[in-house]
């Protein structure tokens, strides 16, 4: 197992403290989870992302979308079939499966799709305007109420 040193970060940051944590946290997280089913993240444009998983043989109501405290899980489980197959070869695995992403504070998922067999899931990142940069005026005088320095 990788560890990090994140002191040089503690040093320029005021807090990120946290940080370390999730790194933690995602990295265990990524050793627990299979590698089923595969799945693509994409960067539409600047703040908006898509998350396309390959469901081959599930249907939309066997498929579970939800956020909750940031982390989007997709889970799906597979009805109980009366109909008893005999495969000769079977490629196509159809296992109950849940996969989460952790998502950032300010992103957003905005539909859920399913077509040809691929799940969509759109994101969008949207920053309120108090977290924006803005310019702060250089004044002479201290407004009212504040303190003057001697």
């Amino acid at each position: 197992m990788t560890t990090f040193d994140f002191s040089p970060l503690y040093r320029s940051t005021i807090g990120f403290d946290h940080l370390a944590n999730l790194l933690d946290n995602v990295t265990a997280a990524e050793r627990s989870q299979s590698s089923y089913p595969p799945y693509n993240i994409e960067l539409l444009e600047t703040d908006k992302y898509r998350i396309s998983m390959a469901v081959a043989g599930f249907e939309e109501d066997e498929i579970n979308v939800e956020v909750e405290d940031n982390v989007l899980s997709i889970a799906a489980s597979k009805k109980n079939s009366d109909v008893e197959r005999n495969y000769l070869h079977q490629g196509i695995a159809e296992r109950d499966f849940k996969r989460q992403f952790r998502l950032e504070d300010h992103v957003q998922v905005v539909s859920a799709t399913m077509n040809n067999g691929l799940l969509h899931i759109e994101l969008v990142r949207e920053i309120p305007e108090t977290m924006k940069p803005r310019r702060i005026a250089i004044n002479e005088q201290p407004k009212k109420g504040f303190l003057k320095s001697a």
